[in-house]
């Protein structure tokens, strides 16, 4: 827990302006994985969605049903998506981290920063981080 706890907290000073990001090209494979697991939570196949997730997620929650729930309640916009638009992927203290942003059910946009582990059988989500909108220039 300890852990995840610090890549979160990791994850959120490497997305402020303070620290160095090392912009990736566009990965299909990251973003297969993000999508194929969103897909599942829409359709609430919770053990696909799980499948998803690093070995590290997995040992956290225990189990699929355990993961869901924590995910629909503090996740909604991953629970039910709308629409899905895949930003930046970025090289952060030796992790990459793909930004994405949800447009839920309602309308709302959200951005989230996917933490992203490689796996045997390829890329796992290694954590979810709600981030701030980002500031625009008007």
């Amino acid at each position: 827990m300890l852990r995840h706890c610090l890549a979160v907290l990791a994850f959120v000073l490497a997305f402020g302006p303070a620290q160095a990001q090392e912009p990736q090209p566009r990965n299909p494979e990251i973003e297969a994985v993000i999508g194929g697991q969103l897909e599942a939570f829409e359709a609430q196949d919770i053990d696909r969605a799980f499948s998803y997730a690093s070995p590290t997620i997995k040992g956290m929650f225990g189990s699929p049903e355990v993961f869901g729930l924590m995910v629909r309640r503090g996740y909604p916009m991953v629970w039910m998506p709308g629409e899905v638009t895949y930003l930046e992927l970025a090289e952060i203290g030796g992790a990459l981290w793909q930004r994405v942003e949800i447009i839920d059910q309602a309308g709302q946009r959200h951005y989230l920063g996917y933490r992203m582990v490689p796996g045997e059988s390829g890329w796992k989500i290694g954590g979810v981080q709600i981030l701030d909108a980002p500031d625009i220039a008007v």
